[in-house]
């Protein structure tokens, strides 16, 4: 078994922090982001891999900045003694220094939600479905100073379904890296493995902002389509009515060819709001006015009755 020092954040990271900790490898630290304020509240929240690490009785690191030569220092101080055999990441949110890549006598690995070198960096689940791919996949990478530029060392595709959402992506692709992680940690011990340069062209998926969500009707239907399930569960997608801000949580085009200007209402019923857009049209099912919980459409048009010619955005 190997002694590992781990560092990711969110919930897919807890599910690979967890598949190592039940194969019986040692996890030595856990780094994670610092804690975030967050929701209307701003309370405190701690990660899911610091939830993880607490109950286990895991020692945490939680550094601003792991580049920082503090961070550095702390990290050095703590493997003085006891060093770690590899470094695992799995969605930390921090670029790796140089100085925390050499440290571990096996490297750094990391688990990436994509086929490298397709769709590199921060956000490649949702990339992956906004491209309309019809697969992506896992890649266990040995780390280098680039950006998701390390040579491979194993690979697995999976199927995009019609209606995957980020969310359910991201818990099939957490359990499909765990498998392959530890896969690639036995042959990794044992010296049956060697990493394989990335080839063929390579695309990036930059970070997600919560302004990205904004729907514009402008577009083709099929991508606001797209961009409803790629931003579920973050940021979410809205758009405005009214004047007020109304979140979108569930779409689908509809079977027919329809059109009009773009945002008109069509139609408003309880099978959904079709609006039109710059191509075709979008049927709203699932909506969350302003400081109201979600509700269906037919429940959401009971309280705010909408005519047709009204105009989304």
């Amino acid at each position: 078994m190997l002694k590992i020092v781990f560092l990711g954040t969110p919930s897919l990271s807890r599910t690979v922090l967890d598949g190592l900790i039940r194969a019986g490898h040692e996890i030595k630290l856990v780094i994670t982001q610092p804690d975030r304020e967050k929701g209307r509240g701003r309370n405190v929240i701690m990660s899911p891999v610091k939830e993880l690490a607490l109950d286990r009785g895991i020692p945490l690191f939680q550094p601003e900045r792991l580049r920082s030569e503090e961070s550095i220092s702390h990290l050095s101080d703590f493997l003085k003694d006891d060093p770690a055999d590899l470094f695992v990441v799995a969605a930390f949110g921090q670029i790796l220094p140089q100085a925390v890549l050499d440290m571990p006598r096996l490297g750094c690995v990391n688990v990436h939600t994509s086929l490298l070198p397709h769709l590199r960096g921060a956000a490649p689940i949702q990339a992956a479905i906004l491209e309309g791919l019809e697969q992506t996949g896992v890649t266990i990478m040995q780390m280098d100073a680039g950006l998701d530029t390390g040579p491979i060392l194993l690979q697995e595709a999976v199927p995009i379904e019609k209606t995957e959402s980020a969310g359910s992506l991201t818990d099939k692709l957490a359990v499909l890296g765990t498998g392959l992680l530890l896969k690639a940690l036995d042959a990794l011990e044992c010296g049956r493995l060697g990493p394989v340069p990335q080839s063929g062209e390579s695309t990036y998926a930059p970070q997600i902002k919560k302004e990205d969500g904004l729907l514009n009707f402008e577009e083709d239907a099929a991508l606001l389509e797209r961009r409803v399930r790629a931003f579920d569960p973050w940021p979410g997608t809205y758009t405005f009515l009214r004047g007020r801000r109304l979140k979108i949580t569930a779409a689908a085009l509809p079977r027919e060819e329809v059109s009009g200007e773009p945002g008109e209402v069509l139609s408003a019923d309880a099978n959904g709001i079709l609006v039109a857009c710059g191509r075709g049209a979008l049927t709203l099912l699932r909506l969350q006015p302003e400081g109201k919980k979600e509700m269906d459409a037919a429940a959401y048009l009971r309280g705010y009755p909408l005519e047709k010619g009204e105009r989304l955005g």
